[in-house]
């Protein structure tokens, strides 16, 4: 297997500290959940987690004040999602090195008037810019950003470009039930990232008016606004993306698919066999299979077959390590079923943190 470039070339600063952090890798044996942390204990800490949430408490206090607070039903909030010392605790145990730090669905951008959203997009951009000067090594910055409004959102945008820990853009799939990104005024803001080389890390909202599919189809105690409408919104994504001409468009736009992608991979080959059938009228200019491997997926499978799946999809370089942390739907050890898939060491070093660096400017 030919070495990654990103990870053999000369690092710049912040890589380099990346790469003092991660030490040689060894082979994960297939471990049961009772015993990985046990193992974790004597391994480098190593992974970057992109898919990794939380909630600053500057933000959670201005949501609270509209009356939005960042938790439900009362329960006080997790303080993994705003305790910096303790979260990098709950990483140490896990080997994780590093969190992109994102909002969860609970971003407030679908609903928040442009001054509100414009101030909770800086409390958060703020607080993470402060963490990772705290801890450079834990943290980086996935950008908020008030995209209800495209001017505004470009404006956050490139007040953040530049500064140190900025890594990526956080953005919704859909609003409302809309496919927001794709209309002609978020052209300028898709040209930036692209130019930035911010890549874009997609995440579905919570509350009904932004179910897939509709508030009455996914609504109710099952969850399934979330089991079945996560994954769906990341096919229609994806599907959007291609079918668009905005990938040929910003032919280097990169885009992480959370949650292992939904239910895109899988259903990829029905959608190429669509264009081959000749039952869509739009023509692609290249085949459907190179647009698969423009986008990136995180782990967040929950089965060792659907991992395997997933690499033998779309690549063994196209894969980052995902968490969903602190969510409902999050895993408990970030690397067990990588540890379960016994990689040769430059397939697992690619996995645990050398695709994330390819993926992020640095």
């Amino acid at each position: 297997m030919q070495s990654n470039p990103t990870l053999t070339a000369a690092p710049s600063k912040d890589r380099r500290r990346f790469l003092q952090f991660g030490g040689a890798l060894a082979l994960g044996a297939a471990v049961s959940p009772s015993t990985v942390f046990a193992q974790n204990a004597t391994s480098p800490r190593i992974a970057i987690d992109m898919h990794a949430h939380w909630t600053p408490e500057p933000y959670a206090k201005a949501m609270a004040d509209l009356g939005r607070p960042t938790f439900a039903n009362g329960s006080a909030l997790n303080p993994l999602m705003y305790d910096l010392p303790k979260r990098m605790a709950w990483m140490d145990q896990r080997n994780i090195q590093t969190h992109v730090l994102t909002l969860s669905g609970n971003m407030p951008w679908w609903w928040a008037g442009e001054a509100d959203a414009v101030r909770l997009a800086q409390l958060v951009n703020d607080a993470a810019l402060d963490a990772h000067a705290k801890y450079p090594e834990r943290f980086l910055v996935g950008v908020a950003v008030p995209i209800k409004h495209p001017e505004a959102a470009l404006k956050e945008l490139n007040r953040m470009a530049g500064k140190p820990g900025v890594r990526a853009v956080g953005l919704p799939n859909s609003m409302n039930g809309e496919d927001y990104l794709f209309a002609p005024e978020y052209l300028p803001f898709l040209a930036r990232c692209e130019e930035l080389g911010l890549p874009l890390l997609f995440h579905p909202l919570d509350f009904p008016p932004n179910y897939y599919g509709g508030p009455s189809r996914l609504a109710g105690p099952s969850f399934l606004y979330n089991t079945l409408g996560f994954p769906f919104e990341h096919a229609n994504t994806a599907e959007k993306f291609i079918i668009s001409g905005h990938l040929d468009r910003f032919p280097n736009l990169k885009i992480l698919l959370a949650h292992a992608g939904g239910a895109f991979p899988f259903i990829a080959p029905r959608l190429a066999h669509a264009m081959e059938k000749t039952a869509s009228n739009v023509k692609l200019p290249h085949p459907y299979k190179e647009y698969i491997r423009r986008f990136y997926y995180d782990t967040l499978t929950y089965s060792l077959p659907g991992l395997r799946f997933l690499i033998d999809t779309v690549g063994m370089d196209r894969i980052v390590i995902g968490t969903d942390v602190f969510a409902a739907m999050d895993v408990n050890d970030p690397l067990y079923l990588v540890n379960q898939m016994n990689l040769p060491p430059p397939d697992r070093e690619l996995i645990l943190r050398g695709n994330a660096l390819k993926l992020m400017p640095a």
